[in-house]
């Protein structure tokens, strides 16, 4: 078996305190994203296409690969732990390196899109900078969650779970109401929804990165109660409510809003004011959903600092990223230092990109594509790791194991693969309208963020040999 530190997290103090319905919600909240449901949705009537085949081939593959790693290897620190079992330290460093910069690069699109939403719910005419400043204090409100005790911490993404079934489930039924009363927005026929090569595939990606999360819950393994028990329930059971949520809540939007008026920032607003409309009782329930919308946001960067932080913080006790990760919350043993330094990036990137961009929209999509290959990168090792692990550690028990033996095994791991490497291509390349410079900025962030990472990888080891 490859290097591990099986029993160390038991001996850092962390509590027991995450339960299986508890692991559900926190799924649920960190994969059933609301902020990209009108990227999705952009795509056209075809995107129900899409969404069924994605979740056929990709997104069920992808639970049965992270319900068996989960369960058989119950480490602190999720896919770190996982990619450092199978192929050393240094590559687990890596993973962990690229698994928490993408939550810190991504997070300011969230927010940039939360003061978006709330300047079409109230203030129209809010300007960027303004929009700016509630994304950083959001910031610093998400580390402090993050640094109180995980039992209270927990509360934030389940009710979020609860809020973001709401609003997709007004979204579905609504589009139908309105169907029924004032006809389609967009047909929704065989002919309509047959895939088609263009700019549309652009946002093709989104519905693969909308799918992913469910190796989170993992990083928070030492601090569940059962998760050999537990972890492949969760995701039979969160699979099944996100993949219907999802597809119900996109028909619900391409009924209700021409394509041409989707737009990235506003969409959900949009649509549910097009589904109740403006005034009287439907105008109040709309703020109430817009309100519940925000604060999903807020919560799904919880619940994905919770497990990005827990894995960086894991990975600096071990000495695989420097010690400006490592310490814990003296009582609650929460990563208070991984959580810090999140902000403190998140910070950065929020104010940069404000002098960039030029307007919310731009902002939006240049901070989430950017942060997406990032964040897709560690997917490809994980897939790599759960192959190495069956070869290299047999006798493990797995509570759950992939069908098909080797071979299903192989094929599920590889298709997993060719997914996460499409959804790379298409976030650099646009059939139809490629832009050079701006797929050359955003290879070269990936690429420093490589080069960095890599530093941060070898400076540790180098102080861990020391």
């Amino acid at each position: 078996m490859s290097d591990t530190t099986a029993g160390a997290p038991q001996q850092r103090g962390y509590k027991k305190v995450l339960r299986g319905l508890d692991l559900t919600l926190f799924t649920v909240c960190a994969i059933l994203v609301i902020d990209q449901l009108a990227a999705s949705a952009a795509i056209g009537p075809q995107s129900v296409f899409w969404w069924i085949f994605t979740m056929v081939f990709f997104f069920i593959p992808y639970g049965l690969i992270t319900a068996e790693l989960g369960s058989a290897y119950p480490d602190q620190g999720g896919i770190y732990a996982w990619v450092r079992r199978a192929f050393g330290a240094r590559w687990g460093g890596r993973t962990a390196w690229l698994w928490w910069i993408n939550v810190a690069l991504w997070q300011p699109s969230v927010f940039i899109l939360f003061a978006g939403i709330f300047a079409a719910l109230f203030m129209p005419d809010l300007g960027l900078w303004t929009q700016i400043a509630i994304a950083v204090a959001l910031t610093w409100l998400t580390v402090w969650i993050n640094v109180v005790r995980l039992d209270i911490g927990k509360w934030v993404p389940n009710l979020g779970a609860i809020f973001k079934v709401a609003i997709m489930l007004v979204i579905g039924i609504g589009g139908f109401v309105y169907a029924a009363n004032h006809g389609v927005a967009n047909e929704l026929t065989l002919s309509s929804m047959t895939p088609s090569w263009g700019a549309s595939l652009a946002f093709l990606p989104v519905i693969v990165y909308n799918f992913m999360g469910f190796e989170l819950m993992s990083g928070a393994s030492a601090e569940m109660k059962n998760p050999a028990r537990d972890v492949p329930v969760t995701i039979a059971v969160s699979g099944i409510l996100i993949a219907a949520f999802y597809l119900f809540a996109t028909i619900g939007i391409l009924i209700a809003l021409p394509l041409d008026e989707i737009d990235l920032v506003s969409g959900i607003v949009d649509t549910l004011r097009v589904l109740l409309g403006e005034g009287g009782a439907g105008g109040a329930f709309v703020v109430a959903l817009g309100l519940m919308a925000l604060y999903s946001f807020l919560a799904n960067m919880v619940t994905w600092t919770m497990g990005a932080n827990r894995s960086a913080a894991e990975a600096a006790l071990d000495g695989n990223l420097p010690p400006m990760f490592s310490r814990l919350h003296a009582v609650h043993k929460t990563p208070a230092s991984a959580a810090i330094v999140t902000g403190v990036v998140t910070t950065v990137v929020i104010v940069i990109y404000g002098f960039l961009a030029a307007d919310a929209e731009d902002l939006f999509w240049t901070l989430f594509a950017f942060s997406s290959i990032v964040f897709l990168l560690p997917y490809l090792a994980m897939f790599a790791a759960f192959l190495k692990l069956r070869n290299s550690d047999p006798s493990t028990p797995r509570p759950y194991r992939v069908p098909g033996g080797k071979g299903g095994a192989v094929v599920l791991a590889v298709i997993c693969m060719l997914f996460i490497l499409q959804a790379v291509v298409f976030f650099i390349y646009t059939p139809g309208e490629f832009d050079m410079i701006y797929a050359a900025s955003v290879v070269a962030g990936v690429v420093v963020t490589l080069i960095i990472g890599e530093g941060l990888v070898r400076w540790a080891e180098r102080k861990r040999a020391g």
